[in-house]
Order: C-alpha cells, then structure tokens, then sequence
C-alpha cells in the first residue's frame, strides 16, 4: 500500500510560480504512475499530468501544458508539480495519486489508486 503526502501549497498572487511537492511511501512506485489533480470549489477533479516512475515519462493536460512541469527525485521518492504564471483559476486543492500498474501514465482518474489528503493553492489576484 502506498501512502501520499502533498505539500507546498499556500497564498500568491497572480504570476507568481509555486512547486508543491508530495512524497510517497509504504510501497513501491515501480510499475505506477504519479498523477497531479486538482479539485476548484464546485468543480470536478481534474487530472493536470503524471509521471511515470519506471522511466520519468510525463503526461500533462492540455490546460497546463507549457505552464505545470512534473519531475522526480528517486532518491526522496518525491514528485514535484512546478505551476508558473499562475492566475486565480488555479484557484484549487491540488492532489498527488498513484496509479495502479500500468505501462504508462493513465490520463483517468479511476485508474489511481492512492491519493493524499490534498494542499490548499489560493491565487490572488
């Protein structure tokens, strides 16, 4: 079983870059994929990108393409979610998710399987 933890999050303004990171323990990530999502007040949750851990392929929506970067550190087994140029949009609760095994990073959410409680991102505007 694979435990997630979000964190980084907090208040900026419009423009500005924020990395939240989310670390994973527990269990293997070989063979999973990590995915980033984010849920707005009365909106879905929305897949933004992943990573496959086995070779650092990543996957992004493309709503954030160009702007949201994901990366991994092995040796921390963390994964970062790099936003730039942020706008009040981005207004959400960020969500870090391992996938079940796969061969790629899964676009969908029901394929995750773990999730972490989540981090809090505001963007004034």
């Amino acid at each position: 079983q694979v435990q997630l933890v979000e964190s980084g999050g907090g208040l900026v303004q419009t423009g500005d870059s924020l990395r939240v990171s989310c670390v994973a323990s527990g269990g293997s990530l070989i063979g999973r994929a990590v995915g980033w999502f984010r849920q707005g007040p009365g909106k879905d949750r929305d897949f933004l990108g992943g990573i496959y851990w086995r070779n650092g392929d990543t996957t992004y929506a493309d709503s954030v393409k160009g702007r949201f970067t994901i990366s991994r550190d092995n040796t921390k087994n963390t994964v970062y979610l790099q936003m730039n140029s942020l706008k009040p949009e981005d207004t959400a609760v960020y969500f870090c998710a391992a996938s079940t095994y796969s061969i790629r990073v899964p676009t969908t959410r029901g394929v995750y399987e773990y999730w972490g409680p989540g981090t809090q991102v505001t963007v004034s505007s």
